[in-house]
């Protein structure tokens, strides 16, 4: 087959991009240099802009590293004969003419958007196809009154009639038909136009994203996060972005695909991780979990920190010098009541509480002397370390970090019958835990993790400047497993109410599980609206293999709407039946026959099974990897279902359907989770029968 007869200059111009490239990353490292140079001398004044050099140098340097990735992989030809080459960032010639201009600029926008009927000003539009720094072959779509609606040179009629179907539809195919690798790659060279339209919306509000498995929902909220600190970079490298995904694995999973577009200062969390200090390594059931994650908690936080603001029940006598001062009940119980009606959080008011305390003190020492003496806070500073003083403080206003707070109500009944009065019994019951010995014997559940941060929110820093981190712009992903205190987290880390906010309902698997976005939006208390857009088409998922998981997604959500599969394989899914004590001796034995047919492949298995299976890959030579150990580098990875969301694997293998379905807490929707991982092949072990709702194999 002919080569296309531009191939040589497409090939030649990208080369002049490459040597361009390098030439403006040597003349920044010379910069860096330079600056470096300097050493530690000079007027402070000029240390400074020596620092500041040095960190524009290096961030320079950063951003024009694009490793094996290619740097240009479109282009554009408008009907007044302009061209536009694109690619990951803008690369210029010695006279400053653009050779490649940045796919986020506006510019660059109709090679992600124009149809036939909407061709946006172009004639055509060429996607390369490259291998390393070489153009191998290139893609052509051709717009204009004779091809809206035909076929173009490749074949392909779809973009150009407008009707919503591939851009680029050959580049993309081959894109998605590559193994996969333990890291999520960036679509930037094949994002279609129902996705650009996401990752080009305007910063403010809450941009909800629905998508069903395969859609690329988490590759365009990463994208998204990458446009809008190119598009507002002096608003968000100053404010911040934050990426918050499920667990560990995802945020491994995914973390190359911003240092891929040029973005590295972009801060990945999961929600858990929000709560510096402590790491959750207790478990609970399921019912505690979601009672833990019930907005009505931030009442019962809440009041329990009010019930902390108390006076006392019986006068203090404060020797101090020749004279004993009196404090009685009464006058503690008006203080409380003036440092109630300040606002503020709590901890902030203890200085308050301390300075009314010594003016009664100070008072009674004035009119006894008959004169002052001594002032308010020379006094204080004498009472303050009095054991009569203290305690009296610590009773009417204690200092309280948040483990103390959750700590001590979790731990006595009595708080949790005073704040947690607008709960039924069995539900304060559920919340109490025995006192441990101290707080580092605590083991904190996730679902801690938010009443932490909302106590933490209600109390302030115990002590010094330890400020809440906001940010700009807030990612998330698979909110909508996120229970209402998490998406309090979130919503109390954002400056403006900026958020992209993506997920699918049908795959709410978690202890919460939403059955509408407005459900979700409204814990994230929107300043400035919201708005909710989808993705219809599965890029991911053969539709070999989708014909069974939408078996299972009519069971879980009836009326649910999967989305369009655009690939078939061919390849039917697989049923394999073992012996029940054959089993996991079964699924090492398939894991090692598709193993050596290359690419990555998961295991996935409810978490009973998981040790079994381990040792029975280990006694057959299988390498694989445990998801919570080895992430995903190994070619094999054992992974519960419970974290295998948002990740894909080019063959997956499902390890018992009823159990996965039996001891997860929403089974059915985990199942279609498990099935929806896989591009290229699914095997189905199983002892025993498969759930009705997968129908017959």
């Amino acid at each position: 087959m002919p080569s296309h007869p531009d191939l040589a200059s497409e090939q030649a111009h990208v080369a002049l991009a490459y040597e361009r490239l390098a030439a403006t990353r040597a003349a920044a490292e010379q910069a860096l240099r330079a600056a470096l140079g300097q050493g530690g001398i000079g007027t402070p004044q000029a240390l400074v802009e020596r620092d500041v050099m040095v960190a524009n140098a290096l961030e320079r340097i950063e951003r024009l590293g694009v490793g094996d990735e290619a740097i240009c992989f479109g282009r554009i030809d408008r009907d007044d004969g302009e061209a536009y080459h694109i690619g990951r960032l803008a690369v210029a010639d010695v006279d400053h003419t653009p050779l490649v201009i940045d796919w986020r600029v506006p510019a660059a926008e109709p090679f992600y958007r124009a149809t036939g009927r909407h061709p946006m000003g172009l004639w055509r539009r060429r996607h390369l196809v490259t291998d390393g720094r070489r153009v191998v072959d290139l893609e052509d779509e051709l717009f204009g009154p004779t091809t809206a609606g035909q076929a173009g040179p490749e074949g392909n009629g779809e973009n150009a009639a407008g009707d919503g179907r591939l851009a680029g539809p050959a580049t993309l195919l081959a894109a998605l038909e590559r193994s996969r690798t333990g890291f999520m790659r960036d679509i930037v060279a094949t994002v279609q136009a129902e996705q650009d339209q996401i990752i080009r919306a305007p910063l403010t509000g809450v941009l909800v994203v629905q998508g069903g498995p395969g859609t690329g929902k988490t590759a365009v909220a990463l994208h998204r996060a990458a446009y809008l600190l190119y598009t507002h970079r002096f608003l968000l490298e100053r404010q911040g972005v934050l990426v918050v995904g499920p667990n560990r694995l995802f945020l491994r999973y995914i973390e190359q695909v911003l240092p891929s577009l040029g973005e590295t200062g972009v801060h990945l969390a999961t929600p858990a991780s929000l709560v510096p200090e402590v790491t959750p390594t207790g478990t609970e059931p399921i019912d505690v979990a979601r009672l833990k994650g019930d907005g009505r908690m931030a009442a019962v936080v809440a009041k329990a920190v009010r019930d902390r603001e108390r006076p006392l029940r019986r006068g203090v006598e404060v020797p101090f010098g020749r004279r004993v001062l009196r404090l009685a009940a009464r006058d503690t119980a008006e203080i409380v009541s003036t440092a109630r009606r300040r606002s503020g959080p709590h901890n902030a008011r203890r200085r308050l509480v301390e300075r009314l305390l010594f003016d009664r003190l100070h008072e009674q020492w004035v009119s006894a002397e008959g004169a002052e003496g001594l002032s308010v806070e020379e006094m204080g500073r004498v009472l303050r370390r009095e054991p009569e003083v203290f305690e009296a403080l610590e009773r009417m206003w204690p200092v309280l970090t948040p483990m103390q707070l959750l700590h001590d109500l979790f731990g006595a009944r009595p708080l949790l019958e005073l704040a947690g009065a607008g709960l039924r019994p069995e539900e304060r019951a559920a919340l109490h835990r025995p006192r441990r010995a101290s707080l580092e014997d605590v083991a904190w559940t996730p679902a801690d993790m938010a009443l932490l941060d909302e106590a933490r929110h209600r109390l302030g820093p115990a002590r010094g400047k330890d400020e809440l981190r906001t940010y700009g712009h807030i990612v998330v992903d698979e909110a909508q497993d996120l229970s209402p205190m998490q998406l309090r987290m979130l919503t109390r880390r954002s400056l403006s109410g900026s958020m992209t906010v993506v997920g699918d309902l049908a795959q709410a698997t978690g202890t919460w599980a939403a059955s509408t976005w407005d459900d979700v939006v409204r814990h994230l208390e929107p300043r400035r609206g919201w708005q909710l857009v989808g993705l219809s088409v599965n890029y991911r998922t053969p539709s070999e293999i989708m014909a069974v998981a939408d078996r299972v997604l009519a069971a879980a959500v009836p009326g649910a709407r999967p989305p369009r599969s655009v690939r078939s394989t061919g390849a039917t899914p697989r049923f394999v039946r073992c012996d029940p004590p054959a089993l996991p001796a079964c699924v090492a034995e398939v894991a090692a026959a598709q193993a050596a047919s290359g690419g990555t492949i998961a295991v996935v298995c409810a978490v009973s099974q998981r040790d079994d299976l381990a040792e029975a890959l280990r006694v057959a030579e299988v390498d694989f990897g445990d998801a919570t150990r080895r992430g995903l580098s190994a070619p094999v990875t054992l992974v519960d279902v419970g974290m295998v969301k948002g990740l894909e694997f080019d063959v997956v293998i499902v390890v018992s359907p009823a159990r996965l379905v039996a001891e997860s807490a929403q089974g059915p929707r985990s199942l279609y989770v498990a099935l929806t991982r896989a591009t290229r092949r699914l095997v189905v072990v199983h002892a025993e029968d498969l759930p009705s709702i997968m129908g017959e194999p």
